[in-house]
C-alpha cells in the first residue's frame, strides 16, 4: 500500500515531486465516507478503528438460501429488509447476510470485544456453552446454536479475521479545511482526517482539480511540507478552544492557498 511515508523517495513529475496518484491509496477514511458505501453492491463497514470493504463477501454469498430485497416502502420502514420469494428482486442473498447488509456504511465496533478483536461471546442459556453473542441475528461464519448437517465450515478464517477485506483506517478525528485556488478563485471545503498527510489531502482534492499536485500549497504565506499533517504544518486544531469559549467552531475554517506552478503535470 502506498502511503505518505513510502512516498518520501519519490520520482519527479515535471517541476513537482510527489507520489504516483494513479496507484496511491489513502490510509484514512472519515465516517461520512464509510456511510456512502451502504448498499449490497457497495458494502463497507468499520470496526475497532479500521475500515473494511465487504462487497466481495456479499457477492460471494449472493443467492444462497432465502431471497432478500430492500423494501423502501413497507411494514419494515424505509431501508428495511424483508423476505421475498420473487426471483426478480433487486438483490438476492443468503439469510445470514441480512445482519451485515443492515449495518452497511456503519460502525459495528459494538459487535466486538476490543481485547480479543473477536465477536463478543456469552454463555448460551440453552447449551451452557460459550458462543458468539449475536442479538441482531446470526450472520455469516457464525456457527449455529446446535449442530447442523447443512452448515458449511470450509470457509477458512471468518470474514472479520485477517486483512483480506481491509481498506484503511477510520479517522477518529476529522477536521474541516478550505482550499482556495488563487489562479481561478475557486474555493472548496473538505472534511479530512486529522492524521492525514498533505499528500493524502491532495488526493482528496483531485476530483475538484486534477492538477492539484502542480500547485504550491501555502498557509499564512508559508509553504506546506506535504509529508506532514495539518497540525505538523502549524495549522492548529482549535476545536477545544472554541468549545471552552462556548463558540461555534464552524465560524472559522482555516484556508489553504494554492499557487499554480505552470508545469502542467499530468496525474
Amino acid at each position: 500500500m502506498l502511503v505518505a511515508d513510502s512516498a518520501r523517495a519519490r520520482p519527479r513529475r515535471g517541476l513537482v515531486a510527489g507520489p504516483d496518484f494513479e496507484f496511491f491509496l489513502r490510509r484514512y477514511f472519515t465516517p461520512a465516507e464509510v456511510a456512502q458505501h451502504n448498499r449490497p453492491e457497495d458494502l463497507w463497514v468499520s470496526y475497532l478503528g479500521s475500515v473494511y470493504d465487504l462487497t466481495r463477501l456479499a457477492q460471494e454469498y449472493k443467492g444462497r438460501g432465502t431471497l432478500w430485497a430492500r423494501a423502501y416502502l413497507g411494514a419494515g420502514g424505509p431501508g428495511s429488509w424483508v423476505a421475498s420469494t420473487d426471483g426478480g428482486c433487486s438483490f438476492a442473498g443468503d439469510l445470514l447476510l441480512k445482519p451485515i447488509i443492515e449495518v452497511a456504511g456503519q460502525d459495528i465496533s459494538h459487535w466486538f470485544d476490543p481485547k480479543t478483536r473477536d465477536i463478543r461471546k456469552h454463555v448460551d442459556p440453552l447449551t451452557g456453552t460459550l458462543r458468539y453473542r449475536t442479538p441482531w441475528g446470526r450472520f455469516l461464519h457464525v456457527p449455529p446454536q446446535l449442530p447442523r448437517s447443512d452448515w458449511a465450515n470450509d470457509f477458512g478464517k471468518p470474514w472479520w479475521q485477517g486483512s483480506r477485506y481491509h481498506v484503511g483506517r477510520l479517522a477518529a478525528k476529522t477536521r474541516t479545511i478550505r482550499i482556495v485556488n488563487t489562479l481561478t478563485s475557486q474555493e472548496h471545503t473538505l472534511e479530512v482526517g486529522a492524521l492525514e498527510s498533505m499528500w493524502e489531502i491532495v488526493h482528496r482534492y483531485l476530483p475538484y482539480n486534477a492538477h492539484a499536485a502542480s500547485y504550491t500549497w501555502k498557509y499564512e504565506g508559508k509553504n506546506l511540507n506535504m509529508d506532514y499533517t495539518l497540525e505538523e504544518n502549524g495549522i492548529r486544531d482549535e476545536e477545544e478552544e472554541f468549545d471552552y469559549l462556548n463558540m461555534d467552531g464552524a465560524l472559522y475554517t482555516p484556508a489553504i492557498l494554492l499557487y499554480f506552478n505552470d508545469d502542467l503535470t499530468e496525474l
